[in-house]
């Protein structure tokens, strides 16, 4: 007579923490997009120029790409308990003291350490979600973490455009109070995973800790201002890369021949942890590039005010929330890296959609492509996730947590000023190209500017010149869509030529026991 096999089941204390800390990891993930919407409203806020504001973006961005993988470190020293407690309230004092900032040093600093104190969150997530549940849960657990790791930058401008909208930037912080005290709380009270490691002090790689400071953080400040400021042109962008190189060789000498370095790079060794990190890396384009991409169509082209572009763009956080169970569930019948090739395969599609963009699109031609990217990106992102840290030993999962979440980080980083910088390059060419069929001796040209000229006569003396300027824009509109239209179909062969990876990531098993434990 068999004997069924007895039902695991989540434990309640656990499952009650885990999602506290997903909630605190949403903030922190909020936050990196929140402000994007709305740093026109900081700017004149702060009194601050057009390059100081972007450094309220630059300063969480590098801070938190430091603090993630070292937080894998810190975790097994402190304890889960301590580090995820630690970095909720920091997260939640820092977002008050940016609400309360009069300058914008001010707020720089404030951004800078709420980033650096945050970014403990997201990696600690995961590495739990892999090590406190049964591995036959993960096809629930999962699609949670993969939802908000992708939901949380989708959904930022549009959270940031209503809260600047109906109250003031100032909301953009005040808002993480409540939530945060709650989840620090919640975190010292329910958390039980493990035990601190203290015998780890001792040996903390200080060298290494700086090489990495210096590798991480110059290689994201050279990503974020290289394409505005033309790269080697620029002195201060040319240090970055300096130091960022010194940094990298510093880290990775002490990474290889420490007794106990910041962080172990022995995971890469896992066939499905690297070739899953290459994908998170490829991810991260398509996450924080299109998030981006999209508001700039819609502003610089469209007009659209923050709340108009948050409205428009919501329909991929929709896509993602309803895909997300879908996603899971699929996951336990069906190959996960046929789900991941389908996936790349159904976001190019919806790039190559977006690639036929005209001046003229508004929210119901942008419909598809938006639905596409929320579909498929959670098909893949949830096997992702699945094969390079479900597989991994529970030894060495916190520390491939925080690699693995860097990646999508420097990958968005890198996308973005790939995106950049074939926006500025595309453009250039553009405008030359149709600036030449817009000379004099042209009939289009000339009959186009008579009307304008016939249209503007009414307001003033000054037609003929006013029709000029609003042609020059004309010509400008239309290159910076012809110029997006490349970044979508450059977006697209990505995509493609990513499908290869697939093939390589191992058949995963069938889900067994165990990740329990202590």
């Amino acid at each position: 007579m068999s004997v069924a096999a007895p039902v695991e089941k989540f434990d309640k204390r656990k499952l009650a923490a885990f999602i506290f800390m997903v909630f605190g990891m949403f903030m922190a993930i909020l936050d990196i997009q929140i402000v994007s919407a709305s740093l026109s409203q900081i700017q004149a806020g702060l009194s601050a120029s057009q390059d100081e504001v972007t450094w309220v973006q630059t300063s969480y961005l590098i801070a938190e790409v430091i603090m993630i993988p070292l937080s894998g470190f810190l975790s097994r020293m402190l304890s889960t308990r301590v580090i995820f407690t630690i970095s909720a309230a920091g997260f939640t004092a820092m977002s008050l003291m940016c609400s309360t900032a009069t300058t914008i040093e001010e707020m720089i600093v404030w951004r800078a350490l709420q980033g650096f104190i945050g970014g403990g969150m997201i990696p600690t997530v995961f590495a739990s979600a892999y090590t406190i549940f049964p591995r036959s849960k993960l096809p629930i657990v999962s699609p949670i973490i993969g939802l908000v790791a992708t939901l949380a930058p989708t959904i930022g401008p549009t959270v940031g455009g209503y809260l600047t909208d109906l109250f003031s930037w100032h909301w953009l912080f005040l808002v993480n109070l409540p939530p945060g005290v709650m989840v620090t709380v919640a975190a010292w009270l329910l958390i039980d995973f493990d035990k601190p490691d203290w015998s780890l002090a001792p040996r903390f790689d200080w060298t290494g800790l700086a090489g990495m400071a210096a590798f991480l953080g110059a290689a994201e400040y050279a990503l974020e201002e290289g394409p505005s400021k033309d790269w080697l042109e620029s002195q201060p962008v040319t240090a970055a890369i300096i130091i960022s190189a010194t940094g990298a060789l510093i880290f990775f000498w002490r990474a290889l021949t420490a007794a106990q370095p910041i962080v172990d790079l022995s995971a890469f060794r896992d066939r499905n942890f690297w070739t899953g990190s290459m994908f998170s890396a490829i991810m991260g384009v398509g996450l924080y590039g299109l998030t981006y991409i999209y508001p700039v169509y819609l502003a610089a082209v469209r007009g659209y005010t923050p709340l108009m572009i948050g409205e428009t763009m919501f329909v991929t956080g929709v896509c993602m929330f309803l895909t997300a169970p879908i996603s899971g569930r699929l996951m336990s019948v069906v190959d996960p890296r046929k789900m991941i090739a389908v996936g790349f395969a159904g976001f190019a599609f919806g790039t190559y959609l977006a690639s036929k963009v005209t001046p003229d699109w508004d929210f119901y031609e942008l419909l598809w492509p938006q639905v596409f990217r929320g579909v498929f990106m959670m098909l893949c992102m949830v096997p992702i996730n699945n094969l390079a840290l479900g597989t991994m030993p529970l030894a060495k999962m916190k520390n491939a947590s925080g690699l693995f979440n860097l990646t999508r980080n420097l990958g968005g980083a890198l996308g973005l000023a790939v995106i950049n910088t074939v926006l500025d390059k595309r453009m250039d060419l553009h405008l030359e190209r149709l600036r030449e069929s817009v000379v004099w001796g042209r009939n289009v040209a000339e009959e186009t500017l008579a009307n304008l000229t016939g249209a503007l006569a009414a307001r003033g003396s000054d037609a003929a010149l006013a029709a000029t300027k609003e042609m020059a824009l004309m010509v400008r509109r239309h290159a910076m869509v012809m110029a997006l239209a490349d970044v979508f179909l450059t977006l697209t062969v990505l995509y493609l030529g990513t499908l290869w990876l697939a093939v390589l990531m191992r058949r995963p098993q069938a889900p067994g026991g165990g990740g329990g434990g202590h």
